[in-house]
């Protein structure tokens, strides 16, 4: 999928770098070159894979993220800095369709371990509306990734499952530490149920169902816990919504006793400022965990998701 988004401008970035904003642990962030530790070295394309990563890999991986923190990963461009980096490496983790640079550099690599975590779940089309009655199932195995939702670390569910696969490739990958893979793999699973327990009994009962963000990065957790994701922008969040569109969204947020329009960390909140303000609702901060800045409502994966489900119980009226 070909999702473009707001470029962050450049001297922010470096900014929020050079104030060390970025609270990703040290080895996803190491700007040294990805081989030639004494480690199984991995590559990983941004936080939620670097995250794995590193919890599965623990002591015995050395893992280097291509995406900088508070780098908004579907904008990025693979330096040639990059690229040597990713071919040193023992593995690459990455997520396709998601960074294009990302899929034709992997392409394009000798890595002999190719960890693609598309393939290690299923994959649905989503629109503007997402859950509830509204869910649209896709599951043609010969269809291609290309319009699939990539959000899939945003359900518990299906992360648990990246999680798994992403164990096993390390296990087969590095058989010395294949044990402790297993038991690091099975800790995270554990802790990643506890979080959709979390979300299924912190959303069981609300006074609506319906919540809207900016774009349509939530559809994978909408219908997990039977809500439904109205997105201003669909799954591309640099198109501007149409005067109808608005509209609807003004006239729906009436009739499902919507409070609140949520917009991103790493992207402007302008447009979901404004619809709130045109409609009389509140905004608040749901973050898609693309990347942990000193701007994230938590440290690491799980805090940012504990973060989410509270300003949705919030927003939703929870009892």
């Amino acid at each position: 999928m070909n999702v473009r988004r707001r470029l962050i401008p450049a001297v922010a970035t470096a900014a929020a770098a050079a104030l060390g904003l970025a609270t990703l642990s040290a080895c996803s962030t190491e700007s040294a070159a990805a081989g030639g530790t004494d480690k199984f070295d991995v590559v990983a394309s941004f936080y939620p894979m670097a995250f794995l990563a590193e919890r599965i890999g623990g002591s015995h991986v050395h893992v280097t993220s291509l995406t900088e923190p508070g780098q908004e990963p579907h904008d990025l461009e693979i330096s040639a800095k990059q690229t040597a980096q990713l071919q040193e490496s023992d593995a690459v983790l990455y997520l396709r369709n998601l960074q294009p640079s990302v899929d034709d550099a992997v392409a394009q690599s000798e890595v002999k371990t190719k960890i693609d975590a598309a393939s290690l779940t299923s994959l649905e089309k989503h629109g503007n509306e997402v859950g509830g009655h509204a869910a649209s199932h896709d599951h043609s195995e010969n269809e291609e990734n290309a319009g699939l939702d990539p959000h899939i670390w945003l359900d518990p569910v299906r992360y648990a499952e990246v999680a798994e696969g992403v164990g096993k490739a390390l296990e087969k990958a590095d058989p010395d530490h294949a044990a402790d893979y297993r038991k690091n793999t099975a800790a995270l699973v554990k802790r990643l149920d506890g979080l959709n327990t979390q979300f299924k009994d912190g959303l069981a009962d609300t006074e609506s169902k319906v919540f809207i963000t900016t774009h349509a990065a939530f559809g994978y957790l909408a219908e997990r816990y039977g809500l439904t994701e109205e997105a201003i922008n669909g799954l591309d969040p640099e198109s501007e919504p149409s005067a109808a569109r608005v509209k609807a969204l003004e006239n729906m947020a009436k009739a499902d006793g919507v409070t609140t329009v949520f917009y991103e960390t790493l992207v402007s909140g302008k447009t979901a400022k404004t619809v709130a303000s045109d409609a009389g609702l509140r905004t608040d901060v749901l973050d898609p965990i693309e990347g942990i800045t000193a701007k994230s409502r938590g440290k690491d994966y799980f805090s940012v998701q504990e973060a989410n489900l509270k300003a949705l119980r919030q927003a939703l009226g929870a009892k």
